[in-house]
């Protein structure tokens, strides 16, 4: 009897600090439309944040817009000081921001982790007269114009590595017919719609399509090629473009250091979950967590690094 009383008080003591332990609701915030890369990422991580026991519910809010300018603006000024909101952002808004010169930068939130990465393909419709990467690079190369690329937020990582693409072929970025779409579900409603000539993605949100047959994959930004992608290197067909798109979280502005560190454990423990991991393996993400003080320095160059490209290719205002 003494032994389940114990046992019935022990239980009793603990039971409060698992309550306080588990988030009530968690916000993340997807600076784009549904069915794209920043989308994907948010909810993959929200379920892996309730899947692990960490939130009771997590509300995902999409704001499109100036490549997550927009969706970045209203974080900051909705969610100061909330420990329990995340940022999604990544290569595709360090670009944009460089490239809009936009008013809202990374040093107005919190960097928590950088999450995973993947390497841009280059696809077309089935229908599409251009069989493989050379095709569509002398079609560009003739009449650039004519050749209509479409991908996310004019000055991400799609527009760069299309302006790249570009340079390698011996024609001006300036004469680049880029189509910028601010979410994954236009843009693939387009290339399958037969309204552009090829779009640019991340390989994961298009690895379903490809496998599919219902689009024909020209050529991945990899620098080598990857047995588990059945997909030529744009540098082995004669067009050296390699590029790779990250994405991450962010906290709020306000936080204090604990609650930065409080946060980095959440997210951490949700990437290493089976929930994440599932998600992570079918769309062919690659692992590049780091967080907290090293993902700051990496964003800072990354930073520097994407303000020298956009100058050299003579993107934004």
């Amino acid at each position: 009897m003494k032994l389940s009383k114990l046992f019935v008080s022990c239980l009793l003591a603990v039971t409060p600090f698992v309550a306080q332990a588990q988030v009530e609701q968690f916000k993340i915030m997807a600076p784009a439309n549904p069915g794209g890369g920043f989308d994907t990422i948010a909810r993959t991580l929200g379920e892996a944040l309730q899947a692990s026991g960490q939130a009771k519910s997590v509300v995902v809010e999409n704001k499109a817009g100036a490549g997550g300018a927009i969706g970045m603006a209203q974080f900051v000024n909705n969610e100061k000081g909330n420990p329990h909101a995340l940022l999604v952002a990544g290569a595709v808004t360090v670009g944009a921001l460089e490239t809009n010169k936009s008013p809202v930068n990374f040093g107005m939130v919190t960097p928590i982790s950088r999450l995973m990465g993947e390497f841009n393909v280059i696809v077309v419709p089935t229908a599409s007269p251009f069989k493989n990467l050379k095709d569509l690079m002398a079609a560009y190369k003739a009449k650039p114009g004519a050749v209509s690329i479409g991908g996310g937020s004019a000055g991400g990582i799609d527009h760069i590595m299309a302006s790249l693409m570009s340079e390698k072929a011996g024609v001006d970025p300036d004469k680049l017919n880029y189509i910028p779409f601010a979410g994954g579900g236009e843009g693939k409603a387009a290339i399958l719609g037969n309204q552009i000539s090829a779009y640019i993605s991340g390989y994961g949100e298009l690895a379903d399509l490809i496998k599919a047959g219902k689009v024909r994959a020209l050529g991945i930004s990899a620098s080598t090629r990857n047995a588990d992608i059945p997909v030529a290197t744009m540098r082995e067909q004669g067009t050296d473009v390699v590029v790779y798109n990250w994405r991450g979280v962010f906290g709020a502005p306000g936080i204090t250091p604990a609650q930065r560190n409080e946060l980095i454990k959440m997210v951490e423990t949700a990437v290493k979950s089976p929930s994440w991991k599932a998600k992570a393996e079918k769309m062919e993400w690659l692992d590049m967590l780091q967080s907290g003080d090293s993902f700051k320095a990496f964003l800072n160059e990354d930073i520097k690094r994407t303000a020298a490209t956009v100058k050299k290719l003579k993107l934004g205002n």
